[in-house]
């Protein structure tokens, strides 16, 4: 998987705000999240959570995959396959917590690399925590 691009993450994010003509307040209203959070990763100075990222392409309109891709999460061949990655299910279960899915994306790399097919962990497993 890629690593971090978390400025490349805020202007791909603002275009997408532009875009949908939404104000920086009303897609974060619509995402849930406050305005100087949102304004701070539009600037990538936040590195948002697979949570967030979910809730802003929620309210994009947009697949929450397209922003895992943009954010370094999730590898952009693994988004092209057919039908959802494993680690594109995972990062999208909100029935779990943030701690969890990063525990099962870090047993599935291992296991895959056991088997033979090597995975980088997601950016966030390797920071370990919630970034808000």
């Amino acid at each position: 998987m890629a690593s971090l691009k978390v400025g490349e993450l805020g202007e791909f994010l603002r275009e997408q705000r532009r875009n949908a003509q939404l104000s920086l307040r009303q897609l974060a209203d619509a995402a849930g999240v406050s305005n100087p959070y949102l304004s701070q990763i539009e600037r990538g100075l936040r590195k948002p959570s697979a949570e967030i990222l979910q809730q802003l392409a929620k309210a994009l309109r947009i697949s929450a995959e397209t922003l895992y891709v943009q954010a370094g999460i999730l590898d952009e061949r693994e988004a092209d396959r057919d039908g959802p990655s494993v680690a594109a299910a995972i990062l999208a279960d909100a029935s779990i917590t943030e701690q969890q899915k990063q525990a099962l994306l870090q047993i599935y790399a291992s296991f895959r690399k056991e088997n033979g097919h090597p995975v980088e962990p997601p950016a966030e497993a390797e920071a370990g925590r919630r970034p808000e």
